[in-house]
């Protein structure tokens, strides 16, 4: 399990893209959105780095959430 704190995100465009994101590294992650706290919770088999060079990437830089 992976959560991110993604300050960018808003809305579910902001979702939209990010699952798109996610799912091609990993198409069978499984996404839980936190919106009024801008986190992300990832089960996934995808290695964190990449997750967040490819938010970055996609315009959602993201930090390791605690």
């Amino acid at each position: 399990m992976i959560k991110l704190s993604i300050p960018a995100m808003s809305c579910g465009h902001c979702a939209g893209v990010i699952t798109k994101t996610v799912k091609e590294l990993d198409q069978d992650a499984v996404i839980a959105f936190d919106m009024p706290a801008r986190t992300v919770e990832l089960n996934t088999t995808a290695a964190q780095e990449r997750i967040v060079t490819s938010l970055a990437n996609a315009g959602y830089p993201a930090t390791v959430a605690r």
